[in-house]
């Protein structure tokens, strides 16, 4: 969904095209720009390219580091000061503020995505400007949350609201924020794109928090429920700012250090944690696969014939009995993504435990090395969103005049920043293949320095990345094939 407007691309029969549009969501937003661009080179050379630059960067990290990831200490700059004390309050009720303004628009406001708040706020400025801001700030969510402002809130007025009834099972761990966020994401891709369901969403999401904190209080669900929660923390992980939200009403810290250090200096406590990062992964490079022809052809094809022999004609002809089939073989494919990736991630591991002969469990290895994909993770985020920000974000400057679609002029911007900013496709494609392979470059040094720690030896370290190697090489390839089919095929208005 994610105000998505999509301009379907595929070139074989049109009543194909037509069924399919017909079934995509009616407000979309596709990574692609709706026209042909016709690559300066084959795909198959940028592919190559690819490989032989993380190659050279994976000999450099083994000729050249040599000293393991250490804890490094940091000064504490403690957020007690006026400014701070004054300011975080205020932005915690204006965060509140927003959201209550997203429920009441998508409900009240005009039935028009382009011309609601909500939809534009919630899924450019907030799911996704906001996430690669924390990148640069740090988890500052943590302090802005508005569904923990909102159960704060309750639990001043209700003593022992925040602390629960039952005490929050150690073997769930972030399992639930995993599911959530599953949720979401099928929410995001599959819903309608219109205000009220997004409105209903959101209440329905405010009073879970609020049922999960009374449950079992505030700290555990915010730890490991809370999916928003969980996904900042994992971005601010590589951040240069570590904000460390306080206690009990104690004032938090902000620890200053080097970009992508939070990644060598932190380890996920649970296999939950290490899926979720995959997952951040997994759904990204699904959501961009899954608007790919040759994925589509994989259904509406129907290469084995079954479907045909059912219905006794094509599945393009009987479109209202195979579209819930449709819906729910996409469904299983997500839901199933981060599992599959889960299940790649804990092969490599394996190769890398049989090629050093450690001594570590598969399940230990897996901790150590959880959270080496999250610059990829987060490139891959960035490369099919970013452009939605530019075609669509500057839309929220003349939107805070008129949230409702009601013709007001609050703030006299009602008329400004309506046009979308169209950077050239060029200069978009190779910005994507820079940023996916200064990821997999991140990755792969980040990755060697824990390897070093953990093996000991920088000859098992080098042995053990080489399954890693060969894994991100072939994520590399397959992120490049998913962002080039927009690009690369024609499409139907």
């Amino acid at each position: 969904m994610r105000f998505r407007y999509y301009k379907l691309h595929y070139k074989f029969d049109y009543r194909l095209a037509v069924a399919l549009l017909a079934m995509l969501p009616g407000a979309a937003l596709a990574h692609g720009f709706g026209r042909l661009y016709t690559l300066p080179v084959p795909l198959w050379l940028y592919g190559w390219g690819a490989a032989a630059t993380l190659i050279v960067s994976f000999v450099v990290a083994a000729l050249f580091l040599s000293t393991p990831a250490t804890p490094i200490k940091s000064g504490a700059l403690p957020l007690n000061t006026a400014l701070v004390r004054r300011g975080i309050p205020p932005l915690r009720l204006f965060a509140v503020f927003i959201l209550l303004l997203c429920i009441a628009t998508g409900f009240l406001g005009h039935r028009d995505p382009l011309r609601n708040f909500s939809l534009t706020f919630f899924w450019i400025i907030f799911v996704l400007l906001f996430t690669y801001l924390t990148l640069f700030v740090g988890n500052f969510y943590a302090a802005l949350n508005p569904w923990r402002s909102l159960a704060d809130g309750v639990g001043r007025v209700w003593r022992g609201f925040c602390h629960g009834r039952v005490d929050y099972p150690k073997a769930l761990a972030d399992w639930p924020a995993l599911l959530l966020y599953l949720g979401f994401i099928w929410f995001e891709l599959f819903g309608t794109g219109r205000p009220k369901p997004l409105a209903t969403f959101l209440t329905a999401y405010t009073v879970l928090n609020l049922l999960g904190v009374w449950l079992v209080g505030a700290r555990s669900w915010f730890r490991h429920c809370e999916f928003f929660s969980v996904f900042f923390r994992l971005i601010a992980l590589m951040a240069p700012l570590d904000y460390q939200r306080g206690e009990n009403n104690a004032p938090g810290k902000l620890y200053l250090r080097w970009p992508f250090t939070g990644l060598l200096h932190e380890r996920p406590a649970h296999i939950s944690t290490v899926a979720f990062a995959l997952a951040m992964l997994s759904t990204t490079a699904f959501d961009g696969l899954k608007a790919a022809q040759p994925w589509t052809m994989l259904f509406w094809g129907d290469p084995t014939g079954w479907m045909t022999q059912w219905q006794g004609v094509p599945p393009i002809n009987a479109i209202k009995v195979f579209l819930p089939w449709y819906t729910a073989w996409n469904t299983f494919c997500l839901l199933a993504s981060p599992f599959l990736y889960l299940g790649l991630y804990l092969l490599t591991l394996k190769l890398a435990k049989l090629f050093t002969g450690s001594q570590r469990s598969v399940s230990q290895l897996a901790l150590d090395f959880g959270y080496t994909l999250l610059p990829i993770a987060f490139v891959y985020h960035l490369t099919h969103y970013a452009t939605l920000i530019l075609n669509h974000g500057m839309k929220i400057i003349s939107l805070a005049s008129d949230p409702f679609g009601w013709q007001w002029n609050l703030f006299g911007t009602l008329h400004r920043f309506r046009a979308p900013i169209l950077p050239d496709m060029g200069v978009v494609w190779h910005s994507q293949v820079g940023l996916i392979l200064l990821g997999h470059i991140v990755s792969v040094w980040i990755a060697h320095r824990i390897a070093l720690r953990v093996f000991g030896t920088r000859g098992k370290a080098m042995a053990s990345q080489l399954p890693m190697l060969a894994l991100m090489i072939g994520f590399t390839i397959a992120g490049l094939w998913i962002l080039a089919q927009p690009l690369t095929t024609l499409r139907f208005l």
